[in-house]
């Protein structure tokens, strides 16, 4: 209740700010009320728990003084409380405790209470038995009445009884979703490149039935499948073409690729899949072996394998429908066995990387120990060669200045966005602006902010000069202005007039590690 999972890039706490400074928050406000309270450390959890009821509970500015739970759910917060003089469980938007009376830690008494919860349509009631003993046997049920058994309930509280109880004729403005601009509705319809949705659209274009060809060439190829008869105890995974066109730095178009996917989300765990994983370097990775390149003076290749999924070899039984257009005639209700893998299986990645790790450790090169995507060769009177893994893309190095940048992926934003042809700026911040919170301007399109922001601080891997500027407004993805929209724009405005900006790697003298941290 009240939470809201949102995903920030890995390794990267910059973003995180809002999430580590609420967590200090709750851990100060159990850590004062068991102080307060003399609570023992075993209710340390049950502290925790309470300290953030009552935030959820709290109104907050940065959703205009309501709180989360109204914000949430639609409907006010209340009070679930216990009234010892009704001995009933009541709901109550307004509750005065007792806030000097201590509770007996060292007191062992307890006794047992009959609480009646009534509903709020009042035609039915709910009971709780207390009793000071826990037990694990089931829980009878009675409707509409229930017992549960709770320990420890001590009647020494002095709780004085609600003043106000939830009215159930109380109605909430359910605000609905809000409305896209016909130019946001343009900006996502890119009509220069048109790819096929089904076989039927894409059997009209030469191109397109010339790399369904290609492909089902490269599966007969590397004998991926082959064609049995229907068997009755298995399941069969469907399968589809997906349609892809590439393209090359300048937007131009490179070629047409066409791919059968098989339909992995009928697949069931431990029928036809048990382990899945995808070999993906981490960035960090990486960028530390470009930099090791660049410091020795060697040579940095990258290559793609061809088809790679294909060369996996399968551990499990797994059968697939022919794919549509390429029906084998007098053969039409056989299926394939997979001896390979194919795209879109969930076993897929797992079983190219198995293959790539067995051909590079018969090699003689060595896993990294702490990157299961990193090898190393070191053969005297050779030399060292790396590689490094991220899918079915391969990154080697082995024994001059390197420069990396994401132009391609700069220019894209900026169509994105629609500031292909905005005016250029010298700095991604104006420094005379103070940005914060509550500064007084219109809501800006929270969706449209997270995007820019996002796509911001991936392109901070080689643009280290936007990474203040990108973290400064993380901040607000929560609730942005119509400032913190234009300070957004600024840093794209910033990156068209500096768009060949990267990082270059040259060789140095030394290669030793300096680590840095923040000041917390």
């Amino acid at each position: 209740m009240g939470l809201e999972r949102q995903l920030t890039i890995a390794y990267s706490p910059q973003p995180n700010g809002v999430a580590e400074g609420k967590n200090r928050i709750v851990m100060e406000m159990a850590r004062t009320m068991m102080h307060e309270k003399k609570i023992p450390l075993k209710f340390w959890a049950e502290a925790i728990n309470t300290a953030v009821y009552l935030q959820n509970r709290s109104p907050t500015s940065a959703l205009d003084n309501t709180t989360p739970f109204e914000k949430f759910s639609g409907r006010k917060p209340g009070y679930r409380v216990l009234n010892l003089r009704t001995q009933k469980i009541e709901l109550s938007r307004s509750v005065i405790f007792d806030e000097k009376a201590m509770w007996d830690w060292e007191s062992n008494e307890a006794v047992q209470v009959e609480i009646t919860i009534p509903w709020n349509d009042n035609k039915s009631s709910m009971t709780f038995e207390f009793d000071s003993e826990a037990s694990d046997s089931p829980q009878s049920v009675q409707s509409p009445l229930r017992t549960q058994a709770v320990s420890d309930l001590q009647a020494t509280m002095n709780l004085v009884s609600p003043v106000s109880s939830v009215s159930t004729s109380e109605t909430y403005d359910h605000t609905p979703r809000k409305w896209k601009s016909l130019d946001e509705v343009y900006a996502q319809c890119k009509m220069s490149i048109i790819e096929p949705e089904n076989f039927t659209e894409a059997v009209k274009d030469e191109a397109w039935k010339k790399a369904m060809t290609e492909e089902m060439l490269m599966i007969e190829k590397n004998s991926t499948w082959e064609l049995v008869d229907r068997p009755s105890n298995k399941p069969i995974v469907g399968v589809k073409w997906v349609y892809k066109t590439k393209l090359n730095l300048d937007g131009s178009i490179q070629k047409h690729k066409a791919r059968i996917v098989a339909k992995g989300y009928t697949q069931k765990p431990g029928v036809d899949f048990n382990e899945t994983f995808a070999p993906v370097a981490r960035l960090d990775t990486i960028r530390t072996l470009i930099a090791l390149a660049a410091q020795k003076g060697w040579k940095l290749w990258q290559l793609d394998v061809k088809s790679a999924f294909l060369n996996g070899v399968l551990e499990e039984e797994v059968y697939v429908d022919q794919p549509y257009g390429f029906v084998v005639e007098e053969a039409e209700d056989k299926v394939y066995r997979l001896r390979k893998a194919l795209y879109g299986l969930k076993q897929a990645p797992r079983a190219w990387y198995s293959e790539i790790d067995t051909y590079l450790t018969h090699c003689g090169f060595h896993r990294s120990s702490s990157e299961a995507t990193l090898y190393m060769r070191n053969k005297e009177g050779i030399g060292v060669l790396i590689v490094s893994i991220y899918i079915d893309d391969i990154v080697y190095t082995g024994s001059r200045s390197i420069f990396i940048h994401q132009k391609k992926y700069a220019l894209t934003l900026l169509d994105k966005f629609g500031l292909k042809d905005c005016k250029l700026v010298s700095t991604p911040l104006v420094a005379t602006d103070k940005l914060q919170r509550e500064d007084g301007s219109e809501a800006a399109d929270e969706s449209l902010y997270r995007k820019i922001v996002g796509s911001l601080l991936y392109l901070t891997t080689t643009r280290p000069d936007i990474m203040f500027s990108a973290s400064l407004l993380a901040r607000f993805m929560h609730s942005p202005s119509k400032l913190h929209y234009g300070a957004t724009k600024r840093v794209l405005r910033y990156i068209q007039g500096t768009i060949d900006y990267g990082i270059e790697y040259v060789t140095g003298k030394s290669a030793f590690l300096v680590g840095y941290c923040d000041s917390d």
